[in-house]
């Protein structure tokens, strides 16, 4: 063996990231990144409270449909971004290196601020669960740096491990619900009025406060994007990663709407907005007792916090994967860039995602914050700010890229589609921005000042890129990859 070819080996030992994920993988860790029992339990009130009422559902439908526009230039310049950087990689590539790194950094603040949401929501609700059965009452964080403690040790190890975790606990929380979906249904509804229709009627559905049900609604999708990020250990990256993230879109649009009206039906039109705006943070569990009995409820606390453990994990691989692709490309120091050598890993990037959070959870302590109404609330909005701000960069991308380089002429998926999904995200954009402060539950000084958090670190990249020229990695070759597959030549 060569000097030349002994050195190539020890760096594809160092950086690469192996894997055979297929499609319902990747589909399991972006959807558990979403944590639909936590969304229907804890966004789904809030909207028919403070948005649009009984017909709040139908929002999920309407989001749905913007995304999947966006899905699909996502999809087709995916082919064309041979790397695991996601939405900088596609920045890079469409608008310059620059800006691609602006958009990295900002990846990075709105990815730690939604699993810092997580942290404080999964601390809080723990401790309620301990003494509901009897157990002492702890601080919330606590639990949070327990349930830390487990997603960085299973951070560490290979993505299989941590995908066979995150199947399991994804379908033991989607389980509960749609039982509760097939009583409700099977009964014709839990009230005199039957099922509700309130989803279909035009005139419901613009009622209330149309713009904050779409923000809620459009936040409760943050995760699906997140497919690109595991490219690297994909069993057939060209064709699992766009499969994984229609599958994943549609899979979490259709449970959301379809969970969403069984929960109105439960209660009825009326008796449903009333209960929300009365009770909103126990509204999913009162119903699920109330169809299922008290075992069920038991059953649906427990999955709650096993919901948003998973969202923790699976945020805590995008994230890791994140700073893995910032270190390969120079943007961050090069260390972040490699794998474990038994793994596959990107151990390091891991623990160093895993310190970040330990920190901004002692932080949170020591400044004695609330874990849901601030941690949470302020978390979750600057999460929902970035990743909105993302997705609009992301489709500019892919429209210019397409125009610059003329390597698909196919004009639904490099133009059409992807212009009607930049408007559509631009406008839920502005519709956040707005009613910002309901959002995060606090003043206009405190959403501005959030705001400039998201400016400063996109700035930031900016400047960065000039002093530390980052350009996204290409991939390294994997043993499953070396060579073209007969799937891979046909397509």
């Amino acid at each position: 063996m060569s000097t030349t070819e002994r050195h190539a080996q020890q760096s594809t030992s160092a950086r690469g990231l192996t894997g055979s994920l297929g499609v319902g993988s990747i589909v399991f860790m972006v959807v558990a990144a979403a944590a639909p029992l936590t969304v229907i339990a804890g966004t789904v009130p809030l909207g028919i409270a403070a948005g649009n009422g009984p017909a709040f559902p139908t929002t999920f439908a309407l989001c749905c449909v913007i995304l999947l526009l966006f899905a699909v230039g996502f999809c087709a310049m995916s082919r064309h971004v041979p790397n695991a950087g996601a939405f900088y990689a596609y920045i890079a590539r469409g608008l310059g290196r620059a800006t691609g790194t602006g958009a990295a950094f900002l990846a990075l603040v709105t990815y730690t601020a939604v699993q810092l949401a997580v942290y404080g929501y999964i601390g809080a609700v723990f401790d309620g669960l301990v003494q509901h059965w009897g157990g002492p009452a702890l601080p919330w964080w606590l639990w949070s740096i327990v349930a830390l403690a487990i997603v960085a040790v299973l951070g560490y190890r290979h993505i299989e491990l941590s995908s066979r975790v995150l199947g399991t606990l994804l379908i033991a929380e989607v389980a509960i619900v749609l039982v509760l979906d097939v009583v409700v249904i099977g009964r014709g509804g839990g009230s005199a009025e039957g099922l509700s229709t309130a989803l279909v009627q035009p005139s419901q559905v613009v009622s209330g406060s149309l713009g904050i049900a779409i923000m809620f609604a459009i936040a409760s999708f943050l995760g699906f994007e997140a497919t690109a990020v595991f490219r690297n250990e994909a069993r057939d990256p060209q064709r699992t990663i766009p499969r994984a993230t229609y599958t994943a879109l549609l899979v979490i649009g259709v449970f959301y709407t379809l969970s969403s009206w069984s929960v109105v039906s439960a209660w009825g039109d009326t008796a449903a907005v009333e209960q929300a705006t009365a009770d909103p943070g126990n509204m999913l569990i009162t119903t699920i007792t109330n169809v299922l009995g008290p075992v069920g409820g038991d059953i649906a606390q427990v999955l709650l916090v096993t919901s948003m453990f998973a969202a923790l994990l699976s945020f805590h691989n995008v994230l890791a994967r994140y700073f893995f692709s910032l270190g390969g490309s120079g943007a961050l120091p090069a260390a972040c860039g490699r794998s474990h050598p038994h793994h596959r890993s990107p151990h390091i990037a891991s623990a160093t995602q895993s310190v970040t959070a330990l920190v901004f959870v002692a932080v949170f302590a020591i400044l004695g914050m609330d874990p849901v109404t601030q941690v949470f609330a302020w978390m979750a909005g600057t999460a929902t700010l970035g990743v909105l701000a993302l997705m609009a960069l992301t489709c500019a991308a892919v429209i210019v890229f397409f125009r610059r380089e003329h390597v698909d002429t196919r004009l639904w998926q490099t133009v059409l589609a992807p212009s009607l999904g930049l408007v559509g995200l631009l406008a839920c954009l502005w519709l956040t921005v707005s009613n910002f402060p309901t959002l995060i539950g606090g003043s206009p000084s405190l959403a501005t000042a959030i705001g400039a958090v998201l400016v400063l670190a996109f700035v930031f990249g900016l400047v960065w890129s000039r002093r530390r020229p980052a350009t996204p990695a290409a991939p390294t070759p994997s043993p499953t990859s070396d060579a073209p597959s007969p799937a891979a030549d046909a397509a």
